[in-house]
């Protein structure tokens, strides 16, 4: 969720030694091109209205749903929920197919104009009639099983739709086919190719698997179209399953107190904020882009929007610093992804976790604390590097007093800290966030310009459930993926084939357990480059998932690693769609600019390895009691210290490290991940042998420096 204009600036503007720094990008423009789903209409008129109209009425059953739920139960709220966004979808995202038509020819500037736009992006027009004919047949068949009038054989009302599960009638068949075909299509708008392919994939496994040879793990019985469709439509497994339970009673009301944020000037703020903090640090414009990141990851569930919101504003005080674009870049993607990881708000994969294990949100909240603490640790500390090692210059920012800001514009943070405050009561997430949402409402009405009017509001209610339309299509279509796994037993059998896989290189435990988790992040990675988050997630649980706790690997742990890779798709090569925002923004060539952002981001790809190895590693998540916390986060840290020096080359308060220095910090690091007594003291041995290398080349320089006065200025200078 990008930041408001810079006309509507909360506090007082961002200013560089050169003049005031303004974000030279239309921002919501730019961050649009690099969402998880593609650019959709602007709608206007009298659609326009239509659209608005719906989506806060969406917006209201979802709040109503909260404190006084559908009595026929949650199903039937999913059926409601569905039945008014994926109708939307087909207003709001276009085809994407030209359809082949003659053209006039312009016979003037103005006619040429007007042909230009029409053969323009399709986003640029109104819904058309195929559009609509898609949003009729998916009303249709979403609102089918509720409908209290009978049909054909089939009997009306929701209760009887429910007792035909198994024995489904042909329309009842038909009409699941229907929304199968809307969804898949839905997800293609929305995601592109990929994802629908990997449903069909799914679903022509479901049918075909039992003309695999029966002798092949993955081979099983096979399955009628009816029998999937079944599954699909009236199973609480497919469709209505919980990636969309999760959709339709977290992820809209959270993307609804987003949109409140950042229309009540919350975005601006947390920048600005954190620019006047750090206003007096040689390492101020870094360390302004990494704390603006973390703090507008409250205000946005997109590590690419993220990326561009605070690149916006932070890119040209970057490159006045003398920051290359390629490395401004990868800092910026490595601090936009970590939004997706930072509580309290979570990407939409982090609301799954709570339903698969049955835990409360705050605690997947509490298992993400410490390892984005070392996530950020590690960037903070390959920015200092990169300051000496590069010879940033200081940059005056001109922002004013960061306290005057905070006392000023601070009840910001209010809203953040009522949902961890109200969690810990023990109240459920979507009662903390619609309190949230309603306490940050009214705390816009502190600024004159962020007021929450009620034309705002109804800005705020339609923005939010839009920006959940994409991810509802894709957790309903997920359920194709989990339906057919559950009726087939595919996900013990790619489970067994994973950690065979394993075994085939050693039968030692601990090797299997090693081997099988790099094979499973492996997997993770490259599945992340091909769908978006949240459907990522779901396949990697219900497929990699039971690999890792079949070898004793905790749930938590296992559903922490599988979330951890999913996010990381967003930096990972070749798609990287964070360091390609990032590059877009700087101008910079983009292969170097992902593989800096690999460098920032190496923490996060391997803390989630540590805490699947041993017992120890749980203290990362903050199970196993205080000392177990405390030895693993402290172990962990020291070993994401020595990555960065490895990285960057450079030990901050000492000097520059040379190669052999950084090959044993890169292993000592490595080998502390481990955090078994052992491998922890191999590796506290290995990283004191790098810091003394690094002292003793210091020292060396200096002695040859003495006879040097110009070494000795340069020294001077880059230190």
């Amino acid at each position: 969720m990008p930041l408001p204009p810079d006309d509507g600036a909360v506090g007082d503007p961002v200013w560089a030694d050169d003049g005031p720094v303004s974000a030279h990008h239309d921002t919501r423009e730019l961050a649009a091109r690099f969402e998880d789903e593609k650019p959709g209409r602007v709608l206007s008129g009298p659609v326009g209205l239509l659209f608005t109209g719906a989506t806060v009425g969406i917006a209201l059953l979802a709040l109503w749903q909260v404190f006084f739920p559908l009595s026929q139960g949650s199903k039937y709220y999913l059926i409601i929920f569905l039945a008014g966004v994926l109708p939307m979808v087909f207003l709001a995202y276009p085809s994407g197919v030209r359809l082949p038509r003659l053209r006039r020819t312009a016979t003037t500037p103005t006619a040429a104009a007007a042909a230009a736009d029409a053969d323009g992006p399709a986003h640029r027009g109104g819904p058309t009639p195929l559009d609509w004919a898609l949003a009729l047949a998916a009303l249709l068949s979403c609102l089918y099983p509720v409908l209290p009038v009978t049909i054909g054989a089939a009997g009306g009302g929701y209760d009887a739709f429910l007792d035909r599960q198994g024995l489904l009638d042909p329309l009842d068949v038909a009409m699941g086919t229907v929304l199968l075909l809307l969804l898949l299509e839905a997800c293609r708008r929305t995601t592109g190719w990929i994802l629908p392919a990997v449903c069909l994939l799914f679903l022509g496994y479901g049918y075909y698997g039992g003309l695999l040879p029966q002798s092949w793990p993955v081979a099983h019985a096979g399955l009628d179209f009816d029998q999937l469709v079944d599954a699909f439509y009236n199973s609480d497994s497919g469709f209505y399953g919980t990636p969309l339970d999760v959709a339709a009673s977290y992820i809209v009301l959270f993307t609804i107190y987003g949109a409140v944020l950042d229309l009540s000037g919350a975005g601006r703020f947390f920048v600005e904020l954190s620019a006047a903090a750090f206003r007096r640090s040689r390492t101020a414009p870094g360390r302004t882009a990494v704390a603006s990141g973390f703090l507008l990851g409250t205000v946005s569930g997109s590590g690419a929007a993220t990326t561009v919101s605070i690149g916006a504003v932070t890119w040209p005080i970057l490159r006045r610093a003398g920051y290359p674009p390629e490395r401004a870049g990868g800092m910026l993607a490595a601090a936009g992804v970590g939004a997706i990881l930072s509580p309290p708000t979570l990407g939409a994969a982090a609301f799954i976790i709570a339903e698969y294990l049955g835990v409360s949100y705050l605690q997947v909240l509490g298992w993400a604390t410490v390892p984005t603490i070392l996530y950020y640790l590690g960037i903070l500390l390959s920015v200092e590097i990169d300051a000496r090692r590069s010879g940033v210059r200081p940059v005056v920012l001109a922002t004013g007093s960061a306290w005057r800001l905070l006392g000023r514009f601070g009840y910001h943070f209010l809203s953040l800290i009522v949902i961890i405050v109200v969690l810990a009561t023990g109240a459920s997430a979507v009662r903390a966030v619609v309190i949230a949402t309603a306490l940050a409402a009214a705390l816009s009405f502190l600024d004159r310009r962020h007021r929450l009017t009620p034309a705002r509001l109804v800005e705020a209610l339609s923005g939010g459930v839009r920006g959940v339309l994409a991810v509802s299509a894709v957790c309903a279509a997920a359920g194709i993926i989990t339906a057919t796994t559950t009726k087939t037993g595919l996900g013990p059998q790619a489970a067994a084939l994973l950690v065979s896989g394993a075994q085939a290189v050693s039968s030692e435990p601990a090797v299997v357990l090693a081997l099988t988790a790099l094979l499973a992040a492996v997997a993770l990675t490259l599945l992340g480059l091909a769908v978006p988050v949240t459907a990522s997630f779901v396949i990697g649980w219900v497929i990699i998932g039971p690999a890792l706790l079949n070898l004793g690997v905790a749930a938590p742990a296992a559903a922490m690693f599988v979330f951890y890779f999913a996010v990381l798709s967003e930096v990972s090569p070749p798609t990287a769609l964070a360091a390609v925002a990032a590059a877009a923004l700087t101008g910079g060539r983009l292969v170097p600019t992902m593989w800096q952002t690999l460098r920032y981001a190496l923490p996060a790809y391997l803390i989630p390895i540590a805490f699947v190895l041993t017992p120890t590693g749980l203290g990362l998540l903050g199970i196993g009691g205080p000392a177990r916390i405390a030895v693993a986060g402290v172990v962990s840290a020291v070993g994401v210290a020595l990555l960065a020096v490895a990285a960057g080359g450079w030990l901050p308060g000492v000097g520059p490290a040379g190669v052999p220095e950084r090959i044993g910090g890169a292993v000592a690091g490595l080998v502390l991940l481990r955090l078994e007594p052992v491998p922890v003291t191999i590796g506290a041995v290995l990283a004191a042998l790098a810091v003394a290398g690094v002292l003793f080349r210091r020292v060396s320089a200096g002695q040859v420096a003495g006879a040097s006065p110009q070494l000795v200025d340069h020294r001077r200078e880059t230190e």
